[in-house]
């Protein structure tokens, strides 16, 4: 992927797309996010975000509406119903960390809020506030993850899908019967969702694993062990440090990645000094599979039979 440069009618000035990564994120200059973008304007970047999968947006010095507006042209804005939203904006979350407020566990690898049925899209980070040292966020690219893999291990996961559930946020609820019960109407709301392993991106057609342990349970239909060990090793891939696009923020950038070929982690070493962002998260599609699944019996195979293959035994006390 070259450099490119993009005639302009905002501001007066030429958008420009610098590569900075090697496989994943490009430096986007020359646009005014404070003011409405041309329409050529958004057709560049959407293609610069599919293309680089992370967009760093330097010098803008805009509003919680002008983050709005700009995450708009690409979708509708979601609410997350785990985060520190807003009370009169619920789609712009703040994260506002400093002594007495830890971030939370977002230092985990991970595409954002898998456990939902159309995991978003994309997601725009603006930061405010930033810490002298410290507070990085690390990328990484799953379509270079994909392509490192071996040509069995390509084969073999092709059209598996695995279980994703919203656990790191069950911590929430406490073991209170008022917890316990927003628990079971969170669960009803979100409730597990399979996803392809392999998907396809829907705009350049790239193969990207689409795994992360902050969100993904196990392998449908396959024997624990065998899920864990398959899924341990793809997130084994993840840490690879050339596969990584390492953001090193500064006060008043935007930076819009693509959460359908990319993972990522922010560093909680700038704690307890104060870290002030805000972000807002575009709605996505039903992730597209590489392959179909393959048959549930040829995933797992029973030396001796599970109780649940018989329905002629005699049943439990919580079956009658």
């Amino acid at each position: 992927m070259t450099d490119q440069a993009v005639l302009s009618n905002n501001d007066g000035k030429t958008l420009k797309i610098k590569h900075v990564g090697v496989f994943l994120g490009a430096e986007v200059t020359g646009v005014d996010l404070s003011q409405p973008l041309t329409t050529e304007q958004i057709h560049a970047v959407k293609q610069a975000h599919a293309d680089h999968g992370v967009l760093v947006f330097p010098n803008q010095v805009i509003t919680s509406e002008d983050l709005k507006r700009f995450g708009r042209y690409f979708g509708e804005l979601t609410v997350h119903p785990f985060s520190t939203s807003t009370q009169d904006a619920p789609e712009l979350i703040v994260y506002d960390n400093k002594e007495g407020n830890p971030p939370a566990p977002t230092d985990i690898w991970h595409t954002d809020e898998t456990f939902r049925e159309c995991p978003p899209m994309g997601t725009m980070l603006c930061s405010k506030i930033i810490p002298e040292v410290g507070g990085d966020t690390a990328f990484a690219s799953m379509c270079a993850v994909w392509d490192g893999l071996s040509d069995r291990w390509q084969h073999f996961l092709s059209g598996l899908e695995a279980i994703h559930d919203f656990k790191p946020f069950r911590m929430l609820f406490d073991e209170t019967a008022e917890g316990k019960a927003k628990l079971r109407h969170y669960e009803d709301v979100y409730p597990q969702v399979t996803h392809p392993i392999v998907r396809i991106h829907p705009v350049t057609g790239r193969k990207a694993i689409f795994v992360n342990p902050q969100f993904t349970l196990g392998i449908k239909d396959m024997d624990p062990a065998e899920s864990t060990l398959i899924l341990n090793m793809l997130y084994a891939k993840t840490q690879r440090h050339e596969y990584h696009y390492r953001h090193r923020w500064q006060a008043n950038m935007v930076v819009f990645w693509d959460n359908r070929w990319t993972q990522h982690s922010a560093l909680h070493d700038y704690y307890p000094a104060r870290r002030l962002m805000e972000r807002v998260t575009i709605q996505g599609d039903r992730p597209i599979a590489d392959a179909p699944p393959p048959p549930a019996d040829s995933l797992r195979k029973y030396l001796m039979p599970p109780v649940s293959a018989f329905k002629s035994r005699h049943k439990r006390q919580h079956e009658i």
